[in-house]
């Protein structure tokens, strides 16, 4: 069944939508795309450009398009502190809502819009597209075949030049551009590759004098998790040159019977011999991993996992209930970094569902 949609933000991250993640989904009939909607008329020319849009699809005021067209959802591709007023814009229009990462620009917001949707019996997911990307979804498998015993740890990093100001966009006056914007994609994988919610974070977060960012760019942390596995995680938006950047991240996962390395999109295995001791490897000697193949990847997948859900199938691993746990993880850094001391993720999580039901 082709699923109508509207577009919320076309400018920005919102043209890739329309270049890259609509397309392939409205060539195979899963969705229409009928409206899309930006305050600046002049990115709405991505619409017509890429999605065929007339000029009476296309809208500067988010009310007046949900207004004008239906349909059966929306996707929510603008800053974050505007995502709750377009939920709210969506819920009272009978619309289910696709949104991008974060849920919200607080952890209060997060649970607010998930409890929102609850009500409304409506669906909504979270397009933590990084965690449905080709490398990463192979080392998944890999992980969940069984085939290397238990994990112990993972190791992951991001380390970009992005450094000067207008690099990272409007994220440059954030208070917590690194962890709202970057680590809350690597967090959300690192608890995903583990298999188990946080328990506990351990986080420090700063600014280097010549990063040009209001906010912290640079962090590092500890994590440990439910099941006993734990985590390295280093996050850098103002260094030298960009060693590991977007898509192009770093992980290590270390298990009882295999170490893998996922470096630039290459998976490589290194399978514990007993027999010897003291063993030495290097990038480029394990054997590679092949990953996994399909036509979609990445936002596109999500789009189409989306639409499926709404068909009745299984709920998306991404839905903003489930969510809340990446939203928590990245506030229990936030929190942690500014106390200097672990903190309790699930605790934060309670804390933010205590303040809703008060208020």
């Amino acid at each position: 069944m082709t699923r109508k949609m509207i577009l919320v933000g076309a400018g920005g991250f919102g043209g890739h939508w329309c270049a890259h993640f609509l397309p392939p989904n409205m060539e195979d009939g899963v969705i229409e795309v009928v409206a899309a909607v930006d305050i600046n008329p002049d990115a709405l020319q991505n619409a017509r450009k890429y999605l065929g849009l007339r000029d009476d699809q296309c809208f500067t005021d988010v009310a007046r398009a949900f207004d004008a067209v239906r349909a059966d959802f929306c996707a929510v591709v603008v800053p974050p502190p505007i995502h709750e007023q377009v939920v709210d814009l969506a819920l009272a229009h009978d619309m289910h809502i696709l949104s991008e990462k974060p849920i919200a620009d607080t952890m209060e917001a997060a649970v607010r819009v998930a409890d929102k949707v609850k009500r409304a019996g409506k669906k909504m997911a979270v397009t933590m597209s990084h965690r449905f990307d080709q490398d990463k979804t192979t080392l998944r498998a890999e992980l969940r075949s069984g085939r290397y015993g238990r994990l112990d740890y993972l190791i992951c990093a991001l380390t970009t030049d992005c450094r000067k100001y207008g690099a990272m966009g409007f994220r440059h006056e954030m208070v917590d551009p690194l962890m709202v914007e970057a680590a809350i994609h690597h967090l959300d994988l690192l608890a995903d590759l583990a298999g188990a919610p946080c328990q506990t974070i351990y986080a420090q977060t700063w600014n280097p004098p010549w990063g040009e960012y209001t906010g912290d760019s640079q962090g590092l942390a500890l994590l440990h998790f439910d099941n006993g596995a734990r985590a390295v995680y280093e996050g850098a938006l103002s260094n030298a040159v960009g060693l590991y950047g977007w898509t192009r991240d770093y992980f290590r996962a270390e298990c009882e019977g295999a170490t893998f390395v996922l470096d630039h999109r290459r998976l490589e295995r290194f399978v514990y011999d007993p027999s010897r001791t003291w063993a030495d490897g290097r990038p480029g000697q394990g054997e590679e991993v092949p990953l996994i193949q399909q036509p979609k990847w990445s936002n596109a997948w999500l789009i189409e996992q989306f639409v499926q859900w709404l068909d009745g199938g299984e709920p998306m691993a991404t839905n903003v209930e489930d969510n809340l746990q990446s939203m928590a993880l990245v506030f229990a850094a936030i929190e942690s970094s500014r106390n200097d001391r672990p903190v309790d993720v699930q605790a934060v999580l309670a804390a933010a569902r205590t303040a809703v039901a008060a208020a």
